[in-house]
């Protein structure tokens, strides 16, 4: 077992060497302000049994589960996915998919929908085919909280006597963001957890302990610096490697990454999401963005945003295809990628996959035209109808979509080479292999709904159980006036017509 634990000080002015206490086989830090990321790196050989039976039979696994309380994400944690769990997962050549879906409800909570991963799980687009890092399906669930996978850590990953396991399987109940990853190749399972703060304000305060003889753990606590080269970050600081050399080294690189924070005269670019009210059966997702400060990184660069809709929602193609007046409207240059869930017709519970991805590139107005203050990016969505209830709206949550600059690297850059860089987005294999991504962070003061999360609920109308009875007595009610009425016109009013007939030839005769 590997561990690496990285300290991110976003002030380098709060860190001092005394703050860390080294000893032979633990490393103790006291009030330190900092991000922190946990890596934790897994033989499939010290998995229990179930799991590495079942890790056995895939090709990849790839599961991304991140919170929807707004948080800060320095480099080189920058890149971003939209609240809930999302799992890319490719099996095994000429094999089943296995118990996935059975797996996903034990760790992450039995509310998850996802029975027959045929059915479930969608095709994962991919245009650009020389793009490798990309898994063959995709499925998504509004997964609220990581306290369920939490708990499923202590429980059936720890050992019943590890006390310092089950008190960092505790802390990720607070993490903001969890990612699992898997493949064949290496055999290997890697948890990665990261937190953008301290769960108290005073900063970090805890020691770690090497757990065995042969286990090595990599700590570092680092900041970044500012660097000229915008194609790369760089870091500084002091890293210790628990179980080889415990004293701390003064350390300093630098790496390119594919993921890349707004330079720092862009820093004031946000966005917000929302939708217009009263929202019916056909929402309109709005995307605000300052039109003051919407300014490309970098001239290669272009706006999208990557919506992740649940299966209550879908949105109709065919608008987006051929119609600049419509996309104009709307501060839309383009429908790039639609995929999932897209029948125009059928309702939510004859829908069997999770729902469907949209990539979406924004329009933005030249700078002569720019006379508002924000930018308004309307998206037309549409409901499908749900199960009936005893009630006459339901609430569905929607999280927020992600907002980036796709952009040019330049050639030679390797973004392999980073440690810290996080693929398995979704979105990746929509563009081309030299593509980084600039991400635009949400506005963290407003959060979403007026309650600071990043998921928007919006009421749903459905069919009210309490007066559906009422509308049986009366179609069945007006089923039988219509048939009492066409025999009526049959027997008696056909017959009344045929004695009045003969009455009038008598009288002619």
């Amino acid at each position: 077992m590997k561990q690496r634990i990285t300290y991110l000080v976003p002030n380098p002015d709060d860190f001092h060497p005394d703050l860390l206490e080294v000893e032979s086989a633990s490393l103790s830090v006291r009030d330190l302000k900092a991000a922190k990321e946990h890596r934790l790196t897994l033989a499939l050989s010290e998995l229990p049994s179930e799991l590495r039976k079942a890790f056995e039979q895939w090709h990849e696994l790839h599961i991304r589960w991140a919170s929807e309380t707004p948080y800060s994400a320095p480099p080189p944690f920058t890149s971003r996915v939209s609240p809930g769990l999302h799992v890319f997962f490719t099996p095994q050549e000429d094999k089943s998919e296995g118990p996935i879906c059975a797996l996903l409800r034990e760790v992450f909570g039995q509310e998850i929908s996802c029975d027959d991963p045929q059915e479930a799980f969608t095709k994962l687009p991919i245009l650009s085919e020389r793009f490798s890092v990309s898994a063959s399906s995709q499925f998504y669930a509004y997964v609220r909280s990581s306290a369920h996978f939490a708990q499923y850590v202590a429980e059936r990953i720890c050992p019943p006597s590890s006390t310092p396991c089950k008190a960092a399987a505790a802390s990720l109940n607070w993490a903001s963001y969890i990612d699992i990853d898997y493949d064949a190749i290496s055999h290997a399972i890697i948890l990665n957890a990261f937190w953008a703060r301290a769960p108290r304000s005073s900063g970090w305060s805890e020691t770690t302990h090497l757990p065995g003889g042969q286990d090595t753990i990599e700590i570092g606590v680092l900041n970044h610096e500012t660097n000229p080269d915008p194609e790369d970050i760089a870091f500084s600081g002091f890293l210790t490697v628990l179980g080889q050399d415990t004293k701390p080294k003064p350390t300093r690189f630098q790496t390119p990454t594919r993921h890349y924070p707004l330079p720092a005269t862009h820093s004031k670019q946000t966005y917000t999401t929302s939708f217009q009210h009263p929202t019916g059966l056909h929402p309109t997702l709005i995307i605000t963005l300052p039109t003051r400060h919407l300014q490309p990184p970098a001239e290669t660069c272009k706006l999208h945003t990557y919506l992740t809709l649940p299966s209550y929602l879908f949105l109709d193609r065919y608008p987006f295809r051929d119609d600049p007046v419509f996309l104009s409207a709307h501060n839309i240059a383009g429908l790039r990628s639609l995929s999932g869930a897209t029948d125009l017709e059928a309702p939510d519970w004859v829908i069997g996959a999770w729902g469907s991805a949209a990539l979406f590139e924004i329009a933005i107005p030249p700078s002569n035209k720019k006379q508002n203050t924000h930018l308004n990016v309307t998206i037309p969505l549409h409901l499908r109808y749900l199960p009936a209830q005893n009630a006459s709206h339901t609430r569905v949550p929607v999280p927020w979509p992600i907002v980036f600059w796709a952009c040019n690297a330049e050639e030679g850059t390797k973004m392999s080479s980073n440690p810290f860089d996080r693929r398995h987005l979704g979105f990746e294999g929509l563009f081309g292999v030299r593509t980084r991504f600039v991400h635009v962070p949400p506005a963290i003061s407003s959060g979403g709904d007026g309650n600071g999360k990043l998921v928007e609920w919006i009421d749903v109308p459905v069919l009210d159980l309490r007066g559906a009875r009422w509308v049986e007595v009366g179609t069945v009610g007006a089923v039988v006036l219509a048939f009492l009425g066409i025999c009526w016109v049959l027997f008696w009013g056909g017959s009344g017509k045929a004695t009045r007939s003969v009455a009038r030839e008598k009288k002619k005769q």
